[in-house]
């Protein structure tokens, strides 16, 4: 039995962040059923590289899920989605605020409707506040939670982390709030209710010390490029094949045993260096040992001498050292998907790793309305499979 197995799921929203907090919970056993509109469903289907006419993000992004196709802009699409509803767990949507009070599906009808029902709501900035009708991206979460700002090198325009962070990172807490919910729900005899997660906010409460620093110091943390400010050593340093090397040398022991390696034993003994705020102070000169020993060695080299001096250090991975490296296959985080079409794909595996409940790939992402026929006959609305794109 898997974690969630016996907990549907109806996922209203498009694109990322519902998808994703839906992928979240499909890969733990929820049966999660995905409401397409007719003809060219989810616009996820048309991202980022295609094969055979279909994005492989989409493989990862819905896998383990049921597509049906329906027109919530229409009564009968109403209708059909109420029906899926009154037997429901969850239902996510990542609309503007008010869509789904416009087609008749806001909470309070579907409260009345289904008292038991969690609703995940993930919006750019939430269901309330002066700000809460403004259409919101992943990439203006980034920027008002406080990421951009600090993403970058110093003096340069600050720049976009490469991937959508602020909806994954909206998911991931829509998807603990579902899990929270359905606790109070199921432990503890509760009702259902909404779970209102803002992209911005999602962003914002990774922002660790940012804001207890300028309250009580007036500091406002600025980009660094690859070093962290406050703690040291910790940088990206340049080696002799043009590779860099990222080292942590910022616990107290851990510092001590970098400065032995590299043979700086002046600064392995230096009493103003033995804590992180005397180090701070002197982050430069230490950065700049650093630096001068690392770039007169290959890349390789300077792994091998810090693994062995139980420094923590390691290399910047592009997708090709992923996808070999036998540390992500021991852990089978690279995994072989087959597709709904019969080919198959490597795709990421399955976190967390639970021990007695764990995550699986159980079917692959559907094609659209798939499984319309079934849902038709549990529900009762009428089956009307859609064809028109038939491999999206």
């Amino acid at each position: 039995m898997q974690a969630l197995q016996g907990i549907k799921v109806v996922e209203l929203g498009q694109l990322i962040a519902g998808p994703f907090a839906g992928k979240t919970l499909a890969d733990f056993g929820a049966d999660v059923i995905k409401v397409e509109p007719p003809g060219v469903g989810d616009p996820l289907r048309k991202w980022r590289m295609l094969r055979d006419g279909s994005s492989v993000w989409w493989e990862v992004q819905s896998r383990n899920k049921r597509s049906v196709a329906l027109d919530l802009r229409t009564p009968q699409g109403q209708e059909a989605v109420r029906a899926l509803l009154r037997e429901a767990d969850v239902v996510i949507e990542n609309f503007k605020p008010g869509t789904l009070e416009s087609w008749g599906l806001g909470w309070d009808a579907l409260h009345a409707l289904n008292p038991r029902l969690i609703m995940l709501r993930i919006s750019g900035y939430g269901q309330t506040g002066p700000y809460r009708h403004k259409p919101g991206f992943g990439v203006l979460g980034e920027a008002m939670g406080g990421l951009r700002h600090l993403t970058g090198e110093p003096g340069r325009v600050p720049v976009r982390c490469g991937i959508s962070l602020g909806d994954s990172l909206a998911a991931l807490h829509g998807a603990l709030g579902v899990l929270l919910a359905l606790y109070h729900r199921d432990a503890r005899g509760g009702q259902g209710q909404v779970v209102d997660v803002a992209l911005y906010e999602s962003v914002f409460n990774m922002m660790e010390s940012l804001v207890p620093e300028f309250d009580a110091f007036g500091a406002v943390r600025e980009r660094s490029g690859s070093a962290l400010p406050g703690i040291a050593p910790t940088n990206a340093y340049p080696c002799a094949d043009e590779g860099y090397a990222l080292i942590a040398g910022n616990g107290d022991s851990i510092f001590k045993r970098l400065m032995a390696a590299i043979g700086r034993t002046d600064l392995e003994n230096d009493p103003r260096l033995a804590h992180n705020d005397g180090r701070v102070a002197h982050v430069h000169a230490i950065d700049a040992a650093i630096a001068a020993w690392t770039q007169v060695r290959p890349l390789d080299e300077v792994l091998s001498v810090l693994e062995k001096a139980q420094v923590p250090a390691g290399k910047v991975y592009s997708v090709r050292d992923i996808v070999n490296d036998p540390q992500y296959l021991a852990r089978d985080m690279i995994v072989e998907q087959a597709t709904a079409t019969g080919a198959s794909i490597k795709v990421p595996g399955i976190v967390p790793k639970l021990s007695a409940t764990p995550g699986r790939l159980a079917h692959p992402a559907p094609l659209l309305g798939e499984h319309q026929a079934d849902m038709a006959r549990t529900t009762g609305w009428p089956a009307r499979r859609t064809t028109e794109v038939p491999h999206v």
